[in-house]
């Protein structure tokens, strides 16, 4: 088992989350905002699963088991990033590696993610880890919805 991968769990160790998130996700304007959002989340069934290098987290996957009719049971990863200055030492495999047991041993039938059309990077990425095209996802921002 990878120990360097941990569920983050205590609110320190969200908060270690933070700086690489914000990278993923720069309009979370503070440490104190994504920690409020995460809490909220966590009583959706959000999870964090973080990679962590000599004390510092280093890339992190932010996940939740669902279902629906389309899939069945399912684990989606809502959040899949690694710090910057570490990508390409295969943190994002290792976490997809550990998600993909996850749902195996949750019984889920599929492991889904959405990635913006434009970031050829991390469609190239998630191709080479296995991960297929199968939908087009759409949506519109509504005026009292937040980002």
């Amino acid at each position: 088992m990878d120990d360097q991968l941990k569920d983050v769990e205590t609110p320190e160790q969200l908060r270690a989350c933070y700086p690489v998130m914000k990278q993923l996700r720069p309009h979370l304007a503070t440490e104190d905002e994504f920690v409020a959002r995460v809490t909220r989340m966590r009583g959706q069934g959000y999870r964090i699963l973080a990679a962590w290098d000599e004390g510092e987290v280093v890339a992190l996957a932010g996940y939740r088991l669902e279902e629906n009719l389309v899939y069945g049971r399912f684990l989606y990863v809502d959040d899949l990033v690694a710090d910057e200055k570490m990508r390409g030492r295969r943190w994002g495999a290792r976490l997809l590696e550990r998600l993909t047991a996850y749902a195996e041993r949750a019984e889920c039938v599929k492991l889904v993610l959405d990635t913006g059309m434009a970031n050829a990077l991390a469609q190239r990425f998630y191709f080479r880890e296995g991960l297929l095209t199968g939908a087009m996802r759409f949506g519109k921002f509504l005026k009292a919805g937040a980002a």
